[in-house]
């Protein structure tokens, strides 16, 4: 297959390799990025994280991809700032095997409009290319910057769907939902 590579206009985002790992978890494996997404990871689960997420690919063709910001003389130009893009769910008690857009960034890079302009491309590409009826995303209450993307999206909060789980540091992960028609009529 393939390596996928997608460009927005200040970001790549492509598959995982080898080099990331270190890069990448140096700086979103932290107390303050990790906080609402189940704790910072002890090294143990390195390999364990790396598996999961490239294993996305191998077996539904896309993954929480590499955000790598374009060597454009801008901050952080040319570094990995994190990940965006698609999985399908698989959280316990949730909407199993639906396509969700999910994002990890560092911290240095929070407030620059990247996380908006990648998830922006991951959904048009969960449509267009990926033939998405609907796409959902997770989070919790309590990450407000988090929802609040989500509605910036045009995402909608499924209540219906929410489900008791206590992955990401809360008891209860609550969903938001687009679909390909509402999609759209907003482009």
């Amino acid at each position: 297959m393939a390596e996928f590579r997608h460009e927005t206009q200040r970001l790549i985002l492509r598959d995982w390799r080898e080099e990331d790992w270190p890069v990448f978890l140096k700086h979103t494996n932290t107390p303050t990025v990790m906080e609402w997404l189940g704790g910072v990871l002890p090294p143990e689960k390195y390999t364990w994280i790396a598996e999961r997420l490239e294993g996305y690919t191998r077996d539904h063709g896309h993954t929480f991809w590499v955000l790598e910001r374009k060597a454009d003389g801008g901050h952080l130009a040319g570094e990995i700032i994190g990940f965006c893009g698609l999985k399908r769910s698989n959280q316990a008690g949730g909407p199993i095997g639906e396509h969700e857009i999910g994002w990890r960034l560092r911290e240095d890079a929070w407030g620059k409009g990247y996380t908006k302009e990648a998830a922006t491309a991951s959904l048009q590409l969960g449509f267009e290319r990926f033939d998405a009826p609907h796409i959902i995303a997770l989070t919790v209450q309590q990450n407000t910057p988090s929802w609040g993307l989500m509605e910036r999206l045009g995402m909608q909060r499924r209540a219906d769907l929410d489900f008791h789980n206590d992955e990401f540091g809360a008891d209860t992960i609550i969903v938001y939902s687009i679909t390909r028609d509402q999609w759209s009529n907003m482009q």
